[in-house]
C-alpha cells in the first residue's frame, strides 16, 4: 500500500494548517527562536514559522514517526507547495469574512466529537494526543472552526453550482468502462506485527491481540497500544485504500469481512495483521456502478471550478511570496 505525505484538502474533519508559533526547530540547526515573513497576503502575513507548524500539525503518521532530521528535510522539499496551500487558504478565509460566514462554537464542539468517535479516544486520550503533537486544545479548535468555515463558503461559490446531466453521466460511464476496476476499494484499519528472528513469536502476539479485541478491546486502542505500523498514532486507520493497492493476503481476508467486522492474523512479507473493515465500495449492480460515476464527475468538475475559482481570488489579491 503506498503512503505519502498528505498535503491541504478542503474536508470537514481533515486537520488543517496552525497558527503561528515560536521555539520551532530549523534544519539541522538546533532549537532556535527564529521567525520571518514569508509571504503577504493583503493585508495579512503568514510567518516562517506558521508555515513550519502547520506542516507539523498536517504531516502523515508516517512523517510524524520519522526522525527529527528525517522531517525537516520533507518539510523542506514540500515547502513551496504547502505555503501556496497555506496562502489560498488565508484568502478563503479573508473572504468568509466578507461574506459574513462563521461557525458557532457547538458546531465546533460537534466536529470535534465526530473525531474522537471515529478513532475512538476518550477526551483524555484526545487531549494528550494533542498535546504530545505541541497543540493546544484552543488551536485546533480554531483550526475546526476555521475548516467548518471554508467548506461554509465553498459549498456556497462551487459545491451549490455544479449541475450534472443524465446525458452526462451516461457518456462518461461509455468513455470509462475500466473505471469500476480502478475505483473500487476498502476503508479500513489495520495492527502490523512485524517479523522477527522468530515466526512463531510474532503469530502469537497477533493472535493475543486477535482474541482481546473480540473480548470486547476496541481496535483503534489495540492498533496504538501494540501495532508497528506508523498508522498506530491515529489508530490503525488507512483510509480508503484502491482494490488495486491491497496483495492478494489483503483481499483474501477482507473477501470475509462484512463492514464492522475484524480478521483473524494473517501473514504478508511484512508480518502478521489484523485488519478492521470499516466500509466497501464495490460495485454489485448496473446502478451502484453509475452512482459513482455520478460522484466521480462530480469530484473532478469540483476540483476544476474550485481551481478556476481560487485563481480569481489571486488576481483580485495582493499575494506577495517573500
Amino acid at each position: 500500500m503506498r503512503r505519502r505525505f498528505r498535503f491541504l484538502c478542503i474536508n470537514m474533519i481533515a486537520i488543517m494548517s496552525c497558527i503561528a508559533g515560536l521555539g520551532l526547530f530549523s534544519p539541522g540547526s538546533g532549537a532556535i527562536l527564529l521567525d520571518k515573513v514569508v509571504a503577504v497576503v493583503n493585508s495579512e502575513v503568514i510567518t516562517w514559522s506558521e508555515l513550519y507548524k502547520a506542516m507539523e500539525f498536517d504531516a502523515s503518521p508516517a512523517v510524524k514517526a520519522m526522525s527529527e532530521q528525517e522531517r525537516r528535510t520533507i518539510f523542506k522539499q514540500n515547502e513551496t507547495v504547502f505555503l501556496e496551500n497555506l496562502i489560498d487558504m488565508r484568502l478563503l478565509l479573508q473572504e468568509a469574512k466578507k461574506a459574513n460566514i462563521n461557525a458557532s462554537d457547538d458546531e465546533v464542539n460537534k466536529t470535534m466529537a465526530a473525531i474522537r468517535e471515529k478513532y475512538a479516544m476518550s477526551d483524555a486520550a484526545f487531549l494528550d494526543g494533542l498535546l504530545k503533537e505541541g497543540f493546544t486544545m484552543e488551536e485546533y479548535k480554531k483550526k475546526l472552526s476555521e475548516q467548518i468555515i471554508i467548506n461554509r463558503l465553498v459549498d456556497l461559490e462551487v459545491r451549490s453550482k455544479i449541475v450534472l446531466t443524465e446525458d452526462g453521466v451516461n457518456a462518461y460511464l461509455a468513455k470509462n468502462k475500466e473505471m469500476a476496476a480502478g475505483d473500487e476499494g476498502y476503508k479500513i484499519s489495520h495492527i502490523l506485527i512485524r517479523k522477527s528472528d522468530d515466526p512463531g513469536q510474532a503469530e502469537q502476539k497477533a493472535q493475543s491481540i486477535y482474541e482481546r479485541i473480540k473480548a470486547g478491546e476496541n481496535f483503534a486502542d489495540a492498533a496504538r497500544k501494540d501495532s508497528d505500523d506508523p498508522s498506530a498514532k491515529a489508530g490503525g486507520s488507512l483510509g480508503f485504500v484502491n482494490k488495486s493497492d491491497l496483495s492478494k493476503e489483503y483481499l483474501a481476508a477482507l473477501s470475509r469481512l462484512k463492514p464492522g467486522e475484524v480478521s483473524e492474523p494473517f501473514n504478508t512479507n511484512r508480518g502478521m495483521h489484523i485488519v478492521l473493515l470499516e466500509s466497501a465500495r464495490l460495485y454489485n449492480s448496473p446502478a451502484e456502478l453509475k452512482q459513482a460515476v455520478r460522484d466521480k464527475m462530480f469530484a473532478e468538475k469540483f476540483e476544476r471550478d474550485y481551481r478556476a475559482w481560487i485563481k480569481g481570488l489571486r488576481q483580485r489579491s495582493y499575494v506577495e511570496i517573500k
